[in-house]
């Protein structure tokens, strides 16, 4: 058993036997933890499971309701460029460093972006960041580098080869060299969903693209006919635990501005088959043990295509970190059976020990996908225009009426007591005063029931889409400022 220092005493390690203790430890735990971000979103939920957590964001999608987000009262404007820097400026403002030490303990943080500033703010003020160094979640976030490491695990990529390609002509003769033909999908190593892979077949679209692709090292695949699947899993000490599949939205304009940009996820039982889900299990679970000989440990988000064609599954792309699938992660049935999986990840940060059968968490969570349904919209602004917002609709649950229309039902927390399709969780993010321009973030729409069908959105999110944004308010502005979206990649 391990040991640690108390005094002058050495005392054995609290072990946890089981999901029960694991359960009652987190319900009763004293260690204050802090999710810091933009918005609550990713991890919206888990205060309900773990005592002491609470959420440190700069949009406050409540405007002070809810009792668990905080948000600093003065925000002088600041033209922020990423998530890092949002996170960087909340850890230093006085009014969240006097909220932290209010509250006492050493403070755990836990966030989706940061970087290496984001370490030395935190060695600084004696915080402790709950997550894999910068420098290693750099290096795997490669898709070059997932790649290899897939490879050597045994969880194979959609055929490709890695190089480079200065002109059409050298791209051409890298990919028939290697039988992938001339319909090609290329991406580079580093990027935001949509703003990262190309799809090149003949010369004028390698022309379209070509100032992001020269230069870069490529990962040049053979172009399939696919059907995308997105999990989550955490890397534990005893193994790999795997969360459910869900499918991607993606590239809808009535959503997102960019072509193949991320927009939301279904999660249902027949976003793969059983054959499918077993492969994809195991592609995950092989990649998870891979990376952890590399010192990771904690969250990740994975995607996997299906081959329609010929039904292989193939490892695609490695988020390193908490991601925007984390929402619905954490409120399925496996979650509500034993405990959401980012309950692992603390487990790995904290002082404890603790067992679990990870090959039985996962055949449980393997079955009780097969009863699981949720959807979720990330709303973007699709139009050019940039207007200043003077109402947008309120943070909570939402009803769809027989007309279609949308009508707000009341202020709740989060999305875990949505029961039907007709019922929906809104999380706002952009406010009356802020700005509404291509990419900006308007919010994140949660609810029981498909989104998406093989022939397209579905009736009930088309009319989810355009209730929300008939209870937008706004006003063209002159001169138009100089305005970026930052808060939620995949």
């Amino acid at each position: 058993m391990s040991m640690t220092a108390s005094g002058s005493d050495t005392q054995p390690r609290r072990t946890l036997n089981g999901i029960p203790e694991i359960r009652s430890f987190f319900r009763t735990n004293q260690q204050p933890i802090y999710f810091v971000g933009p918005t609550a979103f990713n991890l919206l939920g888990i205060d309900r499971w773990v005592r002491n957590f609470q959420y440190v964001v700069y949009y406050d999608s409540w405007d002070g309701a809810h009792p668990r987000v905080f948000a600093p009262k003065n925000q002088p404007y600041v033209e922020f460029e990423s998530s890092e820097q949002i996170n960087n400026y909340l850890l230093r403002d006085p009014e969240v460093r006097e909220h932290l030490e209010r509250r006492g303990g050493t403070p755990m943080i836990a966030m989706v972006f940061f970087d290496e500033e984001t370490e030395e703010i935190c060695r600084e003020l004696g915080y402790e960041l709950i997550l894999p160094s910068d420098e290693l979640r750099r290096r795997l976030d490669s898709k070059i580098v997932t790649t290899q490491l897939g490879n050597e695990a045994g969880a194979p990529s959609v055929p490709n080869i890695l190089g480079t390609a200065s002109t059409y002509q050298a791209l051409t003769e890298l990919s028939t060299g290697n039988g992938l033909g001339t319909d090609l999908v290329v991406q580079t190593p580093y990027g935001d969903s949509g703003k990262t892979t190309f799809f090149i077949k003949d010369e004028e679209d390698w022309n379209k693209h070509e100032k992001y692709i020269v230069g870069e090292q490529l990962k040049v695949m053979k172009r399939i006919d696919n059907k995308a699947a997105a999990v989550e899993a955490c890397i534990t000490r005893h193994g790999t635990i795997v969360g459910p599949f869900m499918t991607d939205l993606t590239g809808y304009p009535e959503l997102t501005p960019y072509k193949g940009g991320w927009c939301g996820n279904d999660l249902f039982p027949e976003a793969l088959t059983t054959k499918q889900r077993a492969t994809a299990i195991g592609h995950v679970r092989r990649l998870g043990d891979r990376l952890a000989k590399e010192g990771y440990k904690g969250f990740l988000e994975i995607d996997v295509l299906v081959d329609l064609g010929t039904d292989e599954v193939y490892l695609g792309e490695l988020n390193p970190r908490i991601s925007g699938a984390s929402s619905m992660t954490n409120v399925t049935a496996g979650a509500y059976a034993d405990v959401p999986l980012f309950l692992f990840h603390l487990l790995e940060f904290m002082d404890v020990d603790y067992m679990v059968d990870v090959e039985e968490i996962n055949e449980r969570w393997r079955e009780l996908a097969a009863v699981d349904v949720w959807a979720q919209l990330i709303m973007k602004e699709p139009d050019d225009s940039v207007e200043r917002i003077l109402a947008a609709p309120r943070t909570g649950t939402w009803t769809l009426e027989d007309d279609g229309s949308l009508k707000f039902a009341g202020v709740t927390n989060d999305w875990h007591d949505v029961t039907h399709e007709d019922e929906a969780f809104f999380l706002r993010v952009y406010a009356a005063g802020d700005f509404r321009f291509k990419g900006a973030d308007l919010g994140i729409l949660v609810t029981k029931g498909r989104m998406q069908t093989a022939d397209g959105l579905t009736k009930a999110c088309r009319n989810y889409i355009d209730g929300i944004r008939a209870h937008y308010q706004s006003e063209a502005v002159d001169p138009t400022p100089n305005l970026a979206p930052i808060a939620y990649v995949k």
